[in-house]
């Protein structure tokens, strides 16, 4: 029994948390309904809360409009309050992963600033865990992302301040028959419904799910013992976010939504929720199934026609499917399949017209996709060798499954008749070397060279560290970095990509590549490493910078090798002279004599003195001062004072050896 001062502590804390004003709303349906919306979020006419679209890597929020009070002062419990919605994630492709969405509690509303992709458009890389976001939200992720910790592509996670779950678990519901957890999946385009309780009393936060026409399980999915005072403000919104990261990601829908604070939620009236968008094609009628022989039977002869018809052309765009072949690495690596019919319309057949480009394997073109309007480009690798097979089965394990803002992002493949078909997202402002050389009509200022640079290093790092294996591209160059609309930078042409995982050595012996670009200890060994990339790199941003190609033959002796080039200017103390004479005097000097700089440390001859990619990113973004370039250790001398050209040369030396290899 309560002694009299225990019951009276526990009176004024009961009363506190039954004293805040009595919110309470239900929508079935959102249709007039007043939410504050940003980003992608829009509501259907027929009342469908739409969070995402087809829109490439954005966000989308949706808000109560009006503030809640969710405790009475910054010192007391936070009210207990109950909330039910039912949603779906519709892929516009089968099972297709992407980003999920959160139910979030936050002291603004629309999270300004908040990112894409990990983030879920809650937060973003520089806030990401800050005790001073103030914001509790519960995720339903259908990607795994690995570096925020996520178990799984299909979970439901407890998030306070960060993406980094505190708690979470493979979505399932639980059965009250056979008295376990059943597994489902989330991206299935059918109705779920979830409920997310808690209990100020007890400090305890329930979330539970299922799909809708099962009820509320009598045990919830998780359950975290929490106080939520010292997290959310007195005043706080509540709503939803959700993020894409390329056109094909799925869509993120809610039907309807219930809350009350003090109390339990009103149940959602499932015949008033509006109806889902239908998801692929339209059912056979009982007419034509019933009535197709009858027809036949009457037009016999047209229909003989027809089949010849329909034979000849699927002969025309017959793929070949070759499942035991493809089998292994299809089903494990590869995204969608598109019909040879659909590329061949899209790219007019082909025409020389459409064409973007010719590469070491196969022609690029252009083309538009007859019912979703989207452009792209469908490159065809040459089937008139092994090496075409090689490096189309590479392209499609590697980029298949990489998704980075800084990549290309690979859409789907095709195989006919020995054609291998890649389809990525259009690059409207092509390759990055037409706007270096040839006198273009349309030059880059220091500015978008500056940007470009920094967006190859942020995707070589996420291939060197951040994806779940080591990606090594084996041919960073200017040709191969393209540019969208907004002239950011997309590596591509993943043709000569290894990968291997973390923490194991690389063990490629062939020598590729493009010459000027390829280390010297790689044309000695042929084995590809990280730090192989990075001088790759650094040649490619003296590139940038000084508007040259790694090797000019037809220049002057001393003016052949770029980086030598470059590395005179250096020891003479005048490095900014080496820059673009294009540039003017537009641009900064701090930016280019830090580029210049940074591309001599990445192509030195001695990998050891070379930095990792993420330092390179340290770098640019100012985070670290570059290493004194008098002093480099390069495992020889640990004094570090032996002369720079002594001590980590630049690759003149090697000039001969690299001049004899190739691609």
């Amino acid at each position: 029994m309560l002694s009299r001062p225990q019951l009276a502590l526990f009176l004024s804390l009961l009363f506190k948390l039954v004293s805040g004003e009595d919110v309470s709303f239900t929508y079935n349906g959102f249709r007039s309904v007043n939410l504050s919306l940003d980003g992608m979020a829009q509501i259907a006419s027929n009342g469908l809360l739409i969070l995402t679209n087809r829109t490439d890597q954005s966000t989308g929020h949706a808000f109560y409009p009006n503030p809640i009070t969710f405790k009475n002062s910054k010192n007391d419990p936070v009210f207990s309050f109950s909330t039910t919605f039912v949603f779906a994630i519709l892929p516009d492709l089968p099972d297709l992963a992407g980003p999920g969405f959160a139910f979030v509690i936050a002291p603004t509303r629309g999270l300004p600033g908040s990112e894409t992709t990990a983030y879920l458009g809650l937060f973003n890389g520089t806030n990401n865990g800050n005790a001073s976001n103030h914001v509790v939200a519960v995720e339903f992720d259908t990607f795994l992302h690995k570096r925020v910790g996520d178990i799984d592509g299909n979970h439901v996670g407890i998030d306070i301040n960060s993406v980094n779950s505190v708690k979470e678990e493979t979505a399932a519901y639980f059965d009250q028959e056979t008295g376990r957890f059943i597994n489902f999946s989330m991206i299935s385009a059918k109705k779920i419904q979830v409920w997310v309780d808690y209990n100020g009393l007890n400090r305890q936060l329930n979330v539970t799910i299922a799909p809708i026409n099962l009820g509320k399980p009598k045990q919830p999915l998780l359950s975290l013992s929490c106080d939520l005072s010292p997290i959310l403000n007195d005043i706080s919104y509540i709503g939803f976010a959700a993020s894409t990261f390329s056109v094909v990601s799925p869509r993120h829908v809610i039907l309807g939504w219930s809350f009350k604070l003090n109390g339990q939620a009103q149940d959602l009236d499932q015949s008033k929720l509006p109806k889902l968008p239908r998801i692929g094609g339209k059912k056979v009628s009982k007419f034509l199934t019933i009535g197709l022989p009858l027809i036949l039977i009457s037009l016999v002869s047209v229909a003989i026609s027809g089949v010849v018809y329909v034979i000849r052309r699927k002969r025309k765009f017959a793929e070949e499917l070759e499942e035991w072949e493809l089998e292994d690495w299809e089903l494990d690596y590869g995204p969608h399949r598109f019909k040879y019919k659909d590329l061949y319309v899209a790219t007019k057949g082909f025409r020389d017209e459409e064409l973007l480009g010719i590469g070491g394997f196969g022609r690029v073109y252009r083309g538009v996709l007859k019912k979703s309007r989207i452009e792209i480009a469908v490159k065809r690798v040459s089937h008139e060798s092994r090496q075409g097979m090689k490096e189309f089965v590479a392209e499609i394990i590697t980029i298949g499954r990489l998704r980075h803002r800084n990549l290309v992002t690979l859409l789907g493949y095709c195989r006919r008749k020995g054609e291998l078909l890649l389809v990525y997202d259009f690059m409207p402002n092509g390759s990055l070397d037409k706007y270096l050389y040839n006198q273009p009509k349309v030059t880059l200022n220091w500015s978008q060279r500056f940007r470009v640079i920094k967006g190859v290093a942020s995707g070589l790092f996420y291939l060197h560290e951040e994806w779940e294996q080591t990606v090594i591209h084996r041919d960073v160059k200017a040709s191969n970095v393209l540019l969208d609309g907004e002239l950011n930078a997309r590596l591509g042409d993943f043709g000569l990509a290894r990968l291997y995982d973390h923490g194991t050595d690389p063990q490629t012996t062939h020598i590729v590549g493009t010459l000027g670009y390829m280390a010297p200890e790689h044309t000695r060994s042929g084995k590809a490493t990280k730090r192989t990339d990075v001088f790759s790199f650094g040649a490619f941003i003296l590139e940038v910078a000084c508007g040259r190609r790694p090797i000019e033959p037809r220049k002057p002796t001393e003016e052949i090798i770029l980086v030598d080039w470059v590395f005179s200017f250096w020891a003479r103390g005048q490095v900014l002279e080496a820059r673009d004479p294009i540039l003017g005097i537009n641009y900064v000097a701090e930016e280019v004599e830090l580029v210049l700089k940074l591309g001599l440390i990445c192509s030195q001859s001695d990998p050891g003195c070379r930095p990792s990619m993420g330092q390179v990113v340290q770098y640019l973004k100012g985070d670290a001062p570059l290493p004194d370039m008098s002093s480099i250790d390069v495992g020889r001398s640990s004094s570090g004072s032996e002369d720079f050209r002594e001590s980590c040369p630049s690759y003149s030396y090697v000039a001969e050896s690299l001049l004899s290899g190739g691609r």
